[in-house]
C-alpha cells in the first residue's frame, strides 16, 4: 500500500481530525496521509463524490482512500473496500462510491459492519486493522467477499428528459465556480449539437460553452467543462456563487437548488 488519504466532513475547528490521524498512526506509522478535504457539507454524499472523484487518479496504484463520511448512515453499518484503476477506497455502503464512481470500480469487497455504538475510534480500529492486512496483501488473498454497491438514488443525479436535463449543485469551490452533477459526456449525449439555454435567477442565461475564463470579458458569466469533466458556472475574475445567488444545499433540500438546461 502506498500511502493513504483522509476525506470527511469533519471539518478543521475541532480535535476530531488529529485523533483520526493519531489514531492510524498507531496502525500505520511509517505511511504518508494526505489530506483530500475535510470541509465536506455535512452529509452532502455528492459533494464527497466529487471531491473523490476529482482527485483520485493523481495518486499512484496502491493508495488508499479513506472516506469518513456519513459513517453511521445505519445503527450497523457495512464497510466496503473498492478497487478503481489500482487505488483502493475503503468507505461506507451508503451510496458515495456509486456516485463518485459508477460502474468504474472493478470489484468491491465486504469488510464487515460497525456499530454506532462503538463510534468513530472503533470503526477507525476497524479500518486500521484492514489497512495493516493491505500493507502485505491485495484483497483477494484476504478472504473478503465480494459483494455489489448502492446504487445512487435516481433523485441525486442529472433528471435528463427530451429536451431539458434538471441539474443540482454538487460543489462551490475557493473562487466560488459552481460546479453541477454533469459531465461533459452526459451533457453532450442529452444535447446531440443541438443549441442550448442555462436559465437562473433575474432573467439571466448562459447558451455557449467557453474553454477559458478569459474567453469572456472580465465580470461576464460563462460555463464551462472543468478539469474533472463536470460543468461549471463561472464569472471571469468574479465570485459567481455569490453575485448569481447560488447556494451549496444539503442533499434532502435538492429540489429546491435546480438548475435547468433546455435544448432547442
Amino acid at each position: 500500500m502506498n500511502g493513504i488519504t483522509l476525506l470527511s466532513d469533519f471539518g478543521l475547528l475541532d480535535a476530531t481530525l488529529a485523533n483520526v490521524k493519531g489514531t492510524l498512526m498507531q496502525f500505520l506509522p511509517n505511511t504518508t496521509i494526505v489530506d483530500i478535504s475535510h470541509q465536506v457539507e455535512p452529509f452532502h454524499r455528492h459533494q464527497a463524490a466529487y471531491l473523490l472523484a476529482s482527485c483520485y487518479k493523481s495518486f499512484s496504484p496502491t493508495t488508499c482512500h479513506i472516506v469518513l463520511f456519513d459513517l453511521f448512515y445505519q445503527s450497523n453499518a457495512d464497510v466496503l473496500l473498492g478497487e478503481v484503476d489500482g487505488q483502493y477506497i475503503i468507505a461506507p455502503d451508503n451510496g458515495l462510491l456509486s456516485l463518485a464512481f459508477g460502474t468504474k470500480l472493478h470489484k468491491v469487497w465486504h469488510c464487515g459492519k460497525v456499530n454506532s455504538a462503538i463510534g468513530l475510534k472503533g470503526w477507525l480500529h476497524h479500518v486500521g486493522a484492514l489497512l495493516q492486512q493491505l500493507l502485505e496483501s491485495s484483497p483477494e488473498t484476504l478472504a473478503l467477499e465480494e459483494t455489489t454497491l448502492k446504487q445512487a438514488p435516481s433523485n441525486w443525479l442529472p433528471l435528463i428528459k427530451g429536451e431539458s436535463i434538471e441539474c443540482h449543485i454538487i460543489h462551490i469551490d475557493r473562487f466560488e465556480n459552481v460546479i453541477l452533477n454533469i459531465t461533459k459526456a452526459e451533457f453532450e449525449a442529452a444535447r446531440n449539437k443541438r443549441k442550448f439555454t442555462i436559465s437562473f435567477m433575474n432573467n439571466m442565461e448562459i447558451n455557449s460553452i467557453s474553454v477559458h475564463y478569459s474567453d469572456v470579458k472580465e465580470g461576464d458569466k460563462l460555463c464551462r467543462f472543468n478539469t474533472t469533466g463536470f460543468l461549471e458556472i463561472a464569472i471571469n475574475r468574479g465570485k459567481a456563487a455569490s453575485l448569481l445567488g447560488f447556494q451549496l444545499r444539503q442533499e434532502k433540500h435538492l429540489i429546491y437548488n435546480t438548475i435547468n438546461i433546455k435544448f432547442e
